[in-house]
Parts: structure tokens; sequence; C-alpha cells
């Protein structure tokens, strides 16, 4: 195995960028941009930390975040474990991506930047589900945005009914990986009806 080790060695394995690679980015979101980002539910939120990287997905039942401005993305942490790997990574080190899909489209939407945690009733108060309130909300404001290439989406046919022939492992399955005894097939059949009433 030959490890690339330095930025020439690399460069040489693949060439000039195409240019409109480079000339796609922007500073702000264009009407273009917001629109996607309205129709997204879903994004994964990427930031880096002492202890190293972390990549958390993000949804919602409306607009994954909310678009304050051209240059502001509002995202509200909904609740989850509790671990915080991300928001701990952003207290230190603001820096964030964030990778916007939108399901039967082959496009991506990248967002660089960087994050605060806001925690006022204020800007919490935004994001009503049934009364309930994220604890904080994720302020990113961008330093780039713009669409990615659709290769990787059309290689893995992303959206396209996968032709597995075994399940891929359950929640329960990785759990019972660490506990023998634990009931896989009771607590994956049960989830939906637990997390029901907290998925906000």
């Amino acid at each position: 195995m030959t490890t690339i080790e330095t930025i020439d060695e690399l460069e040489s394995l693949y060439g000039a960028p195409v240019q409109g690679a480079l000339e796609k980015v922007q500073t702000r979101l264009t009407p273009t941009y917001s629109k996607w980002i309205d129709m997204a539910k879903f994004c994964i939120l990427s930031t880096v930390g002492p202890e190293g990287t972390d990549a958390s997905p993000r949804g919602d039942n409306g607009p994954v975040v909310e678009i304050a401005d051209p240059e502001t993305l509002l995202l509200p942490d909904w609740r989850g474990n509790n671990r915080l790997d991300s928001l701990r990574n952003i207290v230190r080190d603001p820096r964030v991506s964030l990778l916007f899909m939108v399901p039967d489209t082959n496009n991506v939407v990248r967002v660089n930047g960087r994050a605060t945690l806001n925690a006022s009733s204020e800007l919490t108060g935004r994001f009503d589900k049934a009364g309930k309130h994220p604890a904080c909300v994720i302020v990113t404001k961008l330093d780039e945005v713009y669409f990615q290439c659709a290769k990787a989406l059309m290689r893995s046919a992303l959206w396209s009914p996968a032709p597995y022939k075994a399940k891929p492992p359950s929640a329960g399955e990785f759990i019972r990986e660490l506990n023998n005894d634990f009931d896989a097939e009771r607590y994956d059949a049960g989830y939906a009806e637990y997390a029901k009433d907290i998925m906000w």
C-alpha cells in the first residue's frame, strides 16, 4: 500500500479540479439554495473537537433548519440521547459542516461555517412542537455553500429499494451484541411507540 503524504502527490493523482466545481461556491444563500434548504427535512451535522470528529443525523417533520437570513441558519436541537457529542464540539471549536438531502434527488447541498449554541427562550420559543421547545438552537454563520456532485448518490442508488439479501442489523441487535440477554425483538417492535411522545 502506498500512502500519500503530500498535497503534490495527491494532486498528481487527480489533476486540476473542474472549473465549475470552484465557481459554484457561494458565500451566502441565493434564492435557489434557499429553496433547496427549505425543502430539506434531513441533514448531517459534522463537527470537530479535541477528541476527534463527529457526524450526527438531524431531521424534522418540516424544514430541518430555519433560514434566519442569507448568511444564518437555525438548527433546533431536538431530543436525542444526551451524549451531546456535536454540541460539546461546537462549544470548543465552532467549525461545522451541514449536508442537506432531499429524497428522490441526487444532489446534496453542503454548508460550511461556524456555529454557536443559543439557549435563549426567545430563540428556542420560535420552534414549537405541541408546546415543546428545543433545549438550544445551533446558529450557523455561513462561510460557503455549494451543491455536491450527484455521482455518489447515483452510484449508491440511495433512494431505490435496496436489493439486500438480508435485513441490516437493527438497533436492538446492536444492543444485544453487548448484552446477550437483551430482548432485541421486543425493543425493535416497541421503539416507534416508545419514541412517539419524546420526538421533540
